[in-house]
């Protein structure tokens, strides 16, 4: 395919009804993109021109003052808005290992409430001198994962925003449980769609030990995309269609190919007039 300012030109997406050039002066979309950083990925910075908002890993899985320190100075320099990633303190599994909770154990959730709150705590202290004012958190990897089914666990990331900073929107998986539970409390919340993670017909995301859960060529993860903001809905590996309303749009900025996925993203949002902005 020829390029354009040395982007490939986008394949046409089969399945997918494109809206023609006058459709799109008609109708206006907005998308926040996210990416998750600090994580020791080789793009980093690369990635924050992109980007409309960054999630920092503070400690929990990875990350420390120097990583931390840095990441937010990069989303200072691109005027990108910046929020905290904490996780399970597990830098072994990077965060992404299920954790068991006994509902009885209520030592056991104070003592993952601690864990945060001193990850974000410490973010925000790094963050103060420099001018920056956090505005989100997004839990990280299996925290992320369990805490939009698992109400205790949700419960402990309401506290930690409570305690930290109520002004905080707490980032969590689009049409989850924890969207209701987290506004019940009276938290502004973020709803998240993923660009590069396949889904469940249950909304939920495919669990990364399973094939096929995570998207990795141009095709799929922009396909998926567009659908989302376009058309707020999502397709399941099963093949299952249903709705999906999202605020903000995620894709790893860890992955291999992820500075190449979120130029891509990046162009075909350009062409098609969809705004990219926190």
């Amino acid at each position: 395919m020829r390029k354009k300012n040395g982007v490939k030109n986008l394949p046409v997406l089969i399945g997918y009804n494109m809206p023609n050039r006058t459709e799109r002066t008609e109708h206006s979309f907005r998308v926040d993109l996210n990416a998750d950083l600090g994580e020791g990925g080789a793009f980093d910075a690369q990635i924050l021109s992109f980007v409309s908002s960054a999630n920092i890993a503070c400690g929990g899985h990875t990350g420390d003052h120097d990583s931390m320190r840095l990441a937010l100075q990069q989303a200072q320099e691109k005027q990108v808005v910046v929020g905290a990633h904490p996780s399970f303190v597990d830098s072994l599994h990077f965060g992404r290992v299920t954790q068991d909770f006994d509902a009885g154990d209520d030592a056991a959730f104070d003592t993952l409430y601690e864990q945060l709150c001193e990850q974000v705590q410490t973010l925000m202290q790094i963050a103060a001198p420099l001018h920056i004012k956090l505005a989100h958190l997004k839990p990280h990897g299996a925290l992320y994962n369990q805490a939009a089914q698992h109400p205790q666990l949700g419960q402990v990331l309401i506290r930690v925003i409570q305690t930290c900073d109520p002004t905080l929107h707490l980032v969590c998986l689009a049409g989850s449980p924890l969207v209701a539970q987290a506004r019940l409390a009276g938290l502004l919340v973020r709803e998240e769609a993923f660009a590069d993670r396949a889904y469940l017909a249950d909304g939920s995301l495919v669990p990364r030990n399973q094939p096929r859960a995570c998207l990795e060529n141009d095709f799929d993860v922009l396909t998926q995309s567009l659908l989302i903001i376009e058309k707020n809905q999502i397709r399941a590996i099963d093949g299952t269609i249903f709705k999906l309303k999202a605020d903000t749009l995620c894709l790893h900025g860890d992955g291999e190919h992820a500075l190449h996925l979120v130029r891509t993203l990046h162009s075909a949002f350009t062409e098609r007039g969809i705004a990219i902005q926190a």
